[in-house]
């Protein structure tokens, strides 16, 4: 459990994908395996026609990089390696043939605002703020920036990379096209991406393999970028700022 773990289920051609992990269902390298091996198996499953991806509990979404791990690795080559983590996991969303459903019931942190982006409708409380904290660790959300910028844009990737000190809003994440829709409970929250996916799931799966291919078009060359990102990364992590930082617990954000 403390590396976290990941349930699948397929039920009338949706297939959801529930993470878990008990430090507000923050990534770990394990986790963020298994979250790409589930999404590649779904993308072939003939018995799945969209994905639902979610995460346990009523409260955050996702806290981002567990940090406990990341103050654990002392070389290079593992540094990248869980960098590429992330890297690899949004590769995995973008060239899903499935159409993938995001379920965003709180707030999202860092690599989980990656993996928002990386989704391709996104339905969320209007409690579920959103942050990137890298820059307070020293480090920079530089893995997830193709993704982020895709779907948001340079502006705003600027505006939520920078200030990290400040919660941008449900709202704001509206406004900016992180998020599709809004909702004011979890019980509207479901009710809703229960009504998108049986709808969805109906649909002509050519025509949605299709309309999937359009919206990741032009980002053929994330693969090349995303690893040279990785490896910028793994050198931040390894400074004595940064160490620094997560030894003492500095820039993990709240909530």
């Amino acid at each position: 459990m403390r590396d976290g773990e990941l349930n699948t289920q397929i039920e009338k051609g949706i297939g959801r994908l529930s993470f878990y992990h008990p430090k507000r269902n923050a990534m770990s390298k394990s986790l963020l395996q298994k979250l790409e091996t589930a999404i590649q198996r779904f993308g072939v499953a003939d018995a799945v026609r969209v994905i639902v991806l979610q995460s346990e509990g009523t409260h955050a979404f996702c806290a981002g990089a567990f940090f406990d791990e990341l103050r654990r690795i002392r070389d290079f080559d593992r540094a990248k390696a869980f960098f590429m983590g992330f890297a690899r996991v949004i590769h995995a969303m973008r060239s899903c043939p499935k159409l993938i459903i995001g379920r965003v019931q709180g707030k999202a942190v860092g690599g989980g605002v990656g993996l928002l982006a990386a989704t391709d409708y996104v339905l969320a409380s209007e409690s579920a703020s959103v942050r990137l904290s890298e820059l307070a660790l020293g480090l920079g959300p530089f893995v997830i920036e193709p993704a982020l910028r895709h779907k948001m844009g340079t502006g705003a990737v600027a505006a939520i990379a920078i200030d990290t000190n400040n919660w941008k809003p449900a709202t704001w994440a509206l406004e900016k096209g992180l998020y599709q829709s809004l909702h004011p409970d979890l019980d509207k929250l479901d009710e809703a991406v229960n009504h998108l996916a049986y709808t969805l799931s109906e649909k002509s799966t050519a025509a949605m393999r299709a309309l999937k291919t359009m919206l990741w078009s032009g980002t053929a060359d994330w693969p090349d970028i995303m690893e040279r990102r990785a490896a910028r990364s793994g050198k931040l992590l390894l400074s004595d700022y940064t160490q620094a930082v997560l030894q003492k617990g500095v820039g993990r954000p709240p909530g």
